[in-house]
């Protein structure tokens, strides 16, 4: 009985506790599930794009318009806060929040990367084409609907002033397609242009600033001698073409005394500098002066500066001791050009096949090589000699060495032998020269007997001795006085 009791009893409370765990699991349930929220955060893309409206909770499907500045845009201008599935948790749906972005065909698409701010039109890299005169470059649209009705210009930064007065760029390029090339008209050296892609009525896609190279300069003005103290002056040159670095002076001299001299000076100014004296040689000399301007791209037109005084005339008056045409030599007396002890004493010996002025003063002031037998010779190379005393030269003897060749002379030629010393610093060279003229005789082909009493030696061919003619044949050699030879085809001197 007491057993039973104790049964009922236990049944009495335990039935309470089990209705009451009953009731409380769906509560538990309910707690533990996911719980879907209604909003999304403002996202954390691109701090340049503007969010309209501005806020920083959205709603549930709430669209949000989004831009960026002028000239840049959003990979999606509108986008809605969305709820999706990210993971399933003890059997059930755990939502978070997503945004996703139309599409240009309308529909709504997940956005899976962070939503920035581009430029509309992109300058390919490296295709920017810059010269002295044009500025050229390859573009591409990034998105067409933002690209409509585009324009190019190309115009002065600022306004230009004397002396580098620049005319102002007109007219408007028409741009279409999504790619293309812009190439401005011809514009002004080094000088700034502002570029721009524009869509009307005032979206600029592009602009930059863009410098036009360098060019030569142009040349320097008001060339004028000091006669007072022999120095020469010139107005400086503006950077209109480019910026002046410096200028480049080639003074050639030419003198008649003591047989033949000139003297090639190419100097190296500052660009501060504009005036230099001219060198003294004393009366009867002559000046060349070339002044030009000088920027990165190089050396620009010469202005040019002549003294007045006796023209100079071809080849030099300087004696040769003597010269062999059947030998292809001739002897120089050689005297050292150096003023100064302490100057340079290595000598070049230079051969040119002419008298011609000019060719001799190219040839004074150039970098030579020997002779090479080309037909016509161009200048050579015929000796490098130490001179420290007056010495007899043989020109013609054959011998060779380092960068040079003593090329035997050829009979009836005309030359001209240039004895140089060059010295060469950082900012000037000076070639001084002085200079022999001579001719190697003359040899005539003659198809008739030598004149009686004559006596000559053939060069041609070398088995025939001196031969005498006969009284007859005075009448036969011309009015011209020419004497002729027995063999015809034969070579002889005169």
């Amino acid at each position: 009985m007491a057993l039973q009791f104790l049964a009922l009893t236990f049944l009495l409370v335990l039935f309470p506790l089990l209705a009451a765990q009953g009731q409380e699991e769906p509560d538990s349930l309910v707690q533990g599930a996911p719980q879907e929220t209604e909003t999304c955060q403002r996202p954390q893309w691109d701090p340049g794009l503007h969010l309209e409206p501005n806020l920083q909770e959205y709603k549930k499907n709430e669209e949000v318009m989004l831009s960026c500045p002028e000239g840049l845009q959003p990979s999606y201008t509108q986008v809605r806060c969305s709820r999706e599935v990210q993971i399933i948790s003890n059997g059930k749906p755990v939502y978070g929040e997503v945004w996703l972005g139309r599409a240009s065909s309308g529909s709504w698409i997940r956005i899976r990367s962070r939503v920035e701010c581009v430029e509309v039109l992109e300058v390919v890299p490296g295709t920017l084409d810059v010269s002295s005169t044009s500025i050229k470059l390859n573009w591409t649209c990034r998105f067409p609907d933002a690209c409509q009705h585009m324009q190019a210009t190309c115009r002065l930064t600022g306004p230009s002033s004397p002396p580098c007065k620049a005319e102002e760029v007109t007219g408007v390029e028409l741009l279409h397609g999504q790619m293309g090339t812009f190439t401005c008209p011809p514009l002004q050296p080094f000088t700034d242009y502002t570029v721009t892609i524009s869509v009307p009525p005032s979206t600029v896609l592009f602009s930059w600033v863009i410098r036009t190279k360098e060019t030569v300069p142009q040349k320097p003005e008001q060339l004028q001698l000091d006669a007072s103290t022999g120095t020469l002056r010139w107005k400086a040159l503006p950077s209109c073409q480019g910026e002046i670095i410096g200028y480049q002076l080639n003074i050639t001299a030419r003198a008649l005394q003591d047989g033949g001299f000139l003297q090639i000076e190419r100097l190296r100014l500052s660009s501060q500098t504009t005036e230099h004296p001219l060198p003294t040689y004393g009366p009867g000399t002559t000046y060349v002066v070339a002044v030009r301007g000088l920027t990165a791209v190089g050396p620009g037109a010469a202005s040019w500066f002549h003294t007045n005084g006796t023209e100079m005339p071809d080849g030099c008056s300087r004696l040769v001791l003597h010269t062999s045409p059947s030998q292809g030599t001739a002897v120089l007396p050689l005297h050292p050009i150096s003023q100064r002890p302490e100057a340079a004493s290595e000598h070049q010996l230079l051969v040119a096949v002419t008298h011609n002025s000019t060719v001799l003063e190219d040839a004074c002031s150039g970098e030579l090589q020997p002779s090479n037998h080309s037909h016509p010779a161009e200048p050579y190379v015929a000796a490098v000699l130490n001179l420290s005393a007056p010495t007899d030269f043989m020109l013609g003897d054959g011998t060779r060495g380092h960068g040079f060749h003593n090329a035997p002379l050829h009979p009836g030629w005309d030359y001209t032998a240039l004895l140089r010393l060059a010295r060469r610093s950082p900012q000037a060279e000076t070639f001084t020269c002085v200079c022999y003229s001579f001719s190697m005789g003359k040899w005539l082909l003659c198809p008739t007997p030598v004149p009686e009493g004559l006596s000559v030696s053939p060069l041609f061919p070398s088995h025939i001795l001196a031969r005498t003619g006969t009284a007859e044949s005075r009448s036969s050699c011309g009015s011209r006085g020419n004497f002729c030879f027995p063999h015809p085809g034969s070579i002889y001197l005169l």
